[in-house]
């Protein structure tokens, strides 16, 4: 027996699922990650709350077998092109659980995942993933197969999933629960419908599930020796002609189509040019650059005018909030859009075009802000600006904004924005970390080479030595 006279735990595996540490660090997790409600209604600010609580009653239901989890809330989330992705949001009692059991089952299946698969994988990120489709075009694959699968979470094969995880996963309390996840069910309009496929987007688990079901194909395509980056369900191969990538994006999509069940959408679907080929929210402008080195790349079309909007709402000269707030959620958000792009040629643009904009954008809400001349001088005091300036400056009662946005650059200069209203210095930060970005790209590149080097002569030795052997 256990704690408080609860059955043992039937497998190793099982024990460290239920055991404290693994359920406390699990919604820890959760509490941090946020996220709307599930269908009780459930805050996740309250799942470090409820695990103290209720921690041996869920371990008791998973080593007796009697765990049944809720159905997922189904909410829509509009995409770029708008149309919407389902997502399916489980009650926090289940993300708990879920979480719980990717942190134990991680360890189990990632020695299994490729070295091409790079989504929701430790110490892996979508930089890397960028990172080695611009290795590749730098090698001469200067040809893409794009492959995009429609509804790829809501039409995974329970059964060849189950199959999948039966290869690696002997513990038949945590291969229950996987199962019962899977056939938990969704809740639409009140109503429950069953989930015969797919696997739910918005729980924990789903990421790990995605990459077991996808680790076939990511083998297959080593066997095949082909060249290959994947992240999630966004696959992308790479050829060295035109012939040879179109044979590809026939064979891939038959593999997928028979062996996994899948559905290939033939429209966004291609083998094109590297050049002008997207992944992962960039655009490749250039497949090389001088010497070898990795070509340039941009953020997709519509990704800046997306920023744009959101830096926009968020700077509405009529929001009501406090300049600190303001300024604090255009920093969160520049940072945030950045650090996700800063591999991206961007100089030019931010110097040139965005900045201002935005610089200008937070000098109306000033303005407006400020309301009164009186009040307006002295803000301008407060700040530090010289008081023969201050003097100097007619204007006070005028209440075109934009066009006084531009005109008190004069008081409020932008090394003022950023010394003393603390809007963040976006082009020092980009450059560090572009800089950054391609400091470890020389260091990858350079290691690489010494790993081929050595592997070339260590074949050269064992030839040498196959050929004294023949000798004798």
């Amino acid at each position: 027996m256990t704690r408080e006279g609860m059955a043992v735990p039937h497998t190793v595996l099982c024990e460290k699922l239920i055991s404290d540490g693994n359920l406390f660090e699990a919604a820890k997790k959760v509490q941090a990650n946020g996220g709307a409600p599930g269908i009780d209604g459930m805050k996740a600010s309250e799942a470090v709350k409820y695990i103290q609580a209720n921690k041996e009653k869920i371990a008791g239901e998973i080593i007796a077998r009697k765990y049944k989890p809720s159905p997922v809330k189904r909410v829509e989330i509009p995409k770029d092109n708008g149309k919407v992705r389902l997502l399916g949001i489980p009650t926090v009692r289940d993300r708990i659980v879920q979480q719980a059991l990717v942190q134990v089952l991680t360890p189990v299946f990632e020695p299994t995942f490729s070295e091409h698969s790079y989504g929701y994988r430790p110490k892996r990120s979508a930089e890397d993933a960028v990172r080695l489709a611009q290795a590749y075009m730098a090698e001469g694959h200067e040809w893409v197969v794009d492959l995009d699968m429609s509804k790829f979470f809501d039409t995974v094969d329970h059964d060849i999933l189950m199959g999948f995880v039966d290869r690696e996963l002997e513990d038949k309390d945590l291969r229950r629960l996987i199962y019962v996840f899977l056939k938990a069910g969704v809740l639409v309009n009140g109503q429950k419908e069953k989930t015969p496929l797919g696997v739910p987007q918005g729980g924990p688990l789903s990421p790990l599930l995605a990459n077991i079901y996808l680790t076939p194909f990511d083998k297959e395509m080593e066997r095949r020796g082909r060249k290959f980056v994947r992240y999630a369900d966004d696959i992308i191969l790479f050829t060295k002609s035109e012939w040879a990538a179109r044979r590809v994006l026939i064979n891939t999509t038959r593999y997928l189509e028979k062996k996994l069940k899948l559905k290939v959408n033939g429209e966004k679907s291609s083998a094109r040019p590297a050049k002008g080929s997207d992944f992962l929210g960039f655009t490749f402008q250039t497949t090389r650059g001088e010497e070898g080195e990795r070509g340039r790349c941009v953020p997709k079309d519509g990704k800046k005018e997306k920023l744009k909007a959101e830096l926009k709402e968020l700077t509405k000269r009529n929001r009501g909030v406090s300049l600190e707030r303001v300024i604090r959620e255009v920093n969160q958000t520049m940072k945030g859009w950045l650090a996700y792009y800063a591999r991206a040629s961007l100089t030019r643009w931010l110097s040139r075009e965005l900045l201002p904009w935005l610089r200008r954008r937070i000098r109306q809400y000033m303005w407006k802000l400020w309301k009164t001349a009186k009040n307006r001088k002295r803000q301008m005091r407060k700040a530090g600006v010289e008081e023969w300036r201050i003097q100097r400056f007619k204007s006070w009662s005028n209440r075109n904004w934009w066009a006084m946005a531009k005109a008190i650059h004069c008081l409020i200069n932008n090394k003022l924005l950023v010394t003393y209203y603390k809007l963040d210095d976006f082009e020092a930060r980009y450059g560090y970390w572009h800089q950054r970005r391609k400091a470890k790209d020389d260091e990858l590149d350079a290691y690489e080479y010494l790993v081929r080097q050595f592997e070339e002569e260590q074949e050269l030795r064992l030839l040498a030595d196959l050929g004294d052997s023949l000798c004798w």
